[in-house]
Protein backbone atom coordinates (compact mmCIF):
# COMPACT_ATOMS: atom_id res chain seq x y z
CA UNK A 1 0.00 0.00 0.00
CA UNK A 2 1.44 3.31 -0.93
CA UNK A 3 -0.29 5.54 1.95
CA UNK A 4 0.87 8.47 3.41
CA UNK A 5 0.91 7.68 7.34
CA UNK A 6 0.92 11.68 8.24
CA UNK A 7 -2.27 11.47 6.40
CA UNK A 8 -3.20 8.37 8.26
CA UNK A 9 -2.33 10.11 11.56
CA UNK A 10 -4.38 12.95 10.31
CA UNK A 11 -7.54 11.31 9.72
CA UNK A 12 -7.15 9.80 13.27
CA UNK A 13 -6.73 13.18 14.77
CA UNK A 14 -9.81 14.90 12.88
CA UNK A 15 -11.98 11.57 13.23
CA UNK A 16 -11.09 11.94 17.51
CA UNK A 17 -11.95 15.84 17.00
CA UNK A 18 -15.43 15.57 15.54
CA UNK A 19 -16.30 12.87 18.12
CA UNK A 20 -15.34 15.36 20.42
CA UNK A 21 -17.88 17.72 19.06
CA UNK A 22 -20.09 15.23 18.44
CA UNK A 23 -20.41 14.20 22.33
CA UNK A 24 -20.22 18.21 23.60
CA UNK A 25 -23.19 18.91 21.72
CA UNK A 26 -24.91 15.81 22.16
CA UNK A 27 -24.16 15.01 25.92
CA UNK A 28 -27.37 15.71 27.41
CA UNK A 29 -29.24 13.08 24.95
CA UNK A 30 -26.44 10.60 24.97
CA UNK A 31 -27.03 10.60 28.72
CA UNK A 32 -30.85 10.31 28.45
CA UNK A 33 -30.50 7.85 25.92
CA UNK A 34 -28.31 5.82 28.00
CA UNK A 35 -30.77 5.96 31.12
CA UNK A 36 -30.09 6.54 34.87
CA UNK A 37 -28.20 2.73 35.26
CA UNK A 38 -26.07 3.49 31.86
CA UNK A 39 -25.01 7.39 33.09
CA UNK A 40 -23.89 5.61 36.98
CA UNK A 41 -21.75 3.17 34.97
CA UNK A 42 -20.00 6.01 32.83
CA UNK A 43 -18.72 7.32 35.83
CA UNK A 44 -16.67 4.22 36.86
CA UNK A 45 -14.62 4.77 33.70
CA UNK A 46 -11.13 5.20 33.53
CA UNK A 47 -11.22 8.69 31.11
CA UNK A 48 -7.63 8.17 30.32
CA UNK A 49 -7.98 4.62 29.14
CA UNK A 50 -11.05 5.38 27.22
CA UNK A 51 -9.69 7.72 25.41
CA UNK A 52 -6.71 6.31 24.50
CA UNK A 53 -8.77 3.33 23.22
CA UNK A 54 -10.87 5.46 21.21
CA UNK A 55 -7.46 7.29 19.53
CA UNK A 56 -6.31 3.85 18.55
CA UNK A 57 -9.39 2.58 17.23
CA UNK A 58 -9.51 6.09 15.13
CA UNK A 59 -5.86 5.41 14.17
CA UNK A 60 -6.43 1.34 13.36
CA UNK A 61 -9.98 2.87 11.20
CA UNK A 62 -8.15 4.91 9.39
CA UNK A 63 -5.17 2.70 8.54
CA UNK A 64 -8.06 -0.04 7.55
CA UNK A 65 -9.69 2.51 5.21
CA UNK A 66 -6.52 3.58 3.48
CA UNK A 67 -5.70 -0.23 3.26
CA UNK A 68 -8.86 -0.53 1.42
CA UNK A 69 -8.83 2.34 -0.60
CA UNK A 70 -5.44 1.55 -2.42
CA UNK A 71 -6.76 -1.78 -3.46
CA UNK A 72 -9.80 0.20 -5.27
CA UNK A 73 -6.98 2.39 -6.57
CA UNK A 74 -5.61 -0.46 -8.27
CA UNK A 75 -9.12 -1.37 -9.83
CA UNK A 76 -9.23 1.68 -11.40
CA UNK A 77 -11.17 4.05 -9.21
CA UNK A 78 -9.55 7.53 -8.85
CA UNK A 79 -8.65 8.79 -5.50
CA UNK A 80 -11.01 11.87 -5.08
CA UNK A 81 -12.85 12.94 -1.70
CA UNK A 82 -15.90 12.14 -2.96
CA UNK A 83 -14.68 8.24 -3.59
CA UNK A 84 -13.08 8.43 -0.21
CA UNK A 85 -15.79 9.52 1.44
CA UNK A 86 -18.40 6.61 -0.59
CA UNK A 87 -16.15 4.00 0.59
CA UNK A 88 -16.43 5.15 3.97
CA UNK A 89 -20.00 5.34 4.02
CA UNK A 90 -20.28 1.82 2.13
CA UNK A 91 -18.05 0.54 5.39
CA UNK A 92 -19.97 2.38 8.11
CA UNK A 93 -23.17 0.99 6.27
CA UNK A 94 -21.89 -2.21 5.84
CA UNK A 95 -20.41 -3.28 9.19
CA UNK A 96 -20.07 -0.93 11.74
CA UNK A 97 -24.27 0.65 11.81
CA UNK A 98 -25.35 -3.47 11.56
CA UNK A 99 -22.81 -4.38 14.40
CA UNK A 100 -23.63 -1.56 15.97
CA UNK A 101 -27.20 -1.93 15.98
CA UNK A 102 -27.14 -5.52 16.80
CA UNK A 103 -24.99 -5.09 19.73
CA UNK A 104 -27.31 -2.25 21.24
CA UNK A 105 -30.37 -4.16 20.83
CA UNK A 106 -28.82 -7.55 23.11
CA UNK A 107 -27.66 -5.06 25.87
CA UNK A 108 -31.31 -3.50 25.92
CA UNK A 109 -30.26 -0.01 24.68
CA UNK A 110 -32.60 2.46 23.72
CA UNK A 111 -32.41 3.16 20.10
CA UNK A 112 -32.18 6.89 20.60
CA UNK A 113 -28.33 5.87 21.51
CA UNK A 114 -27.66 3.96 18.85
CA UNK A 115 -28.41 6.79 16.24
CA UNK A 116 -26.02 8.81 18.33
CA UNK A 117 -23.41 6.09 18.63
CA UNK A 118 -23.64 5.36 14.86
CA UNK A 119 -24.72 9.11 13.98
CA UNK A 120 -20.87 9.94 15.42
CA UNK A 121 -19.00 6.75 13.57
CA UNK A 122 -20.45 7.72 10.45
CA UNK A 123 -19.39 11.12 11.05
CA UNK A 124 -15.46 10.03 11.85
CA UNK A 125 -15.46 7.30 8.64
CA UNK A 126 -17.07 10.24 6.45
CA UNK A 127 -14.39 12.62 7.63
CA UNK A 128 -11.60 9.97 7.42
CA UNK A 129 -12.88 8.63 4.16
CA UNK A 130 -12.22 12.33 2.56
CA UNK A 131 -9.32 13.11 4.23
CA UNK A 132 -7.47 9.27 3.15
CA UNK A 133 -9.44 9.66 -0.67
CA UNK A 134 -8.05 13.06 -1.23
CA UNK A 135 -4.79 13.14 0.22
CA UNK A 136 -3.40 10.00 1.59
CA UNK A 137 -3.39 7.06 -1.11
CA UNK A 138 -1.52 7.35 -4.57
Amino acid sequence: MNANFGIILLAAIAGFGFGSVWYMALSKPWLAALGEAGARQTKSVNFSVAMGITFAAQLIMAWVLAGLFAHLLKGGVPATIGNGMLSAAFLWFGFVAPSMAANHTFQGARPMLTVIDAGHWLGVLLIQGAIIGGWGVR
